[in-house]
């Protein structure tokens, strides 16, 4: 015998964003309740959030390949599949050592203002 439904959980949300809600439910053939419930179900499922550092690492990546991709065309080149995938590969290696960088430099960019308060001498 399957659970049967006996909880309710929503949210109050402007006429606006009902409104874009109610047109995301019909694209999909669903009721706004039935939509919000797919929803949440589907957010359950998929566990955690991703963290910032893997939507940061991510954008890096693309960001990198944008970049590579768009001085060839821009020079004239073309790319073929097989330096396309090669590219690829180059960045998924790179990303990870990118990111630690940013994360370095904001970690010391961060401590830079405490240490200067900090080894002062007293005198203003």
């Amino acid at each position: 015998m399957p659970d049967l439904r006996t909880r309710s959980a929503g949210a109050k949300v402007t006429e606006k964003e009902y409104a874009q809600i109610e047109k995301l439910a019909e694209a999909r053939g669903l009721n706004v309740g039935e939509w919000c419930r797919e929803v949440l179900l589907t957010e359950l499922e998929q566990g955690e959030a991703p963290s910032a550092e893997t939507i940061l690492t991510e954008v890096l990546a693309v960001r990198m390949l944008l970049l590579n991709t768009q001085a060839a065309l821009l020079r004239g080149e073309t790319m073929s599949t097989e330096q396309m995938q090669k590219l690829i590969e180059r960045v998924e290696r790179e990303k990870f050592r990118k990111l630690a960088e940013r994360v370095e430099e904001q970690q010391t960019a961060r401590k830079k203002p405490q240490r200067e308060e900090s080894s002062g001498n007293g005198k203003r």
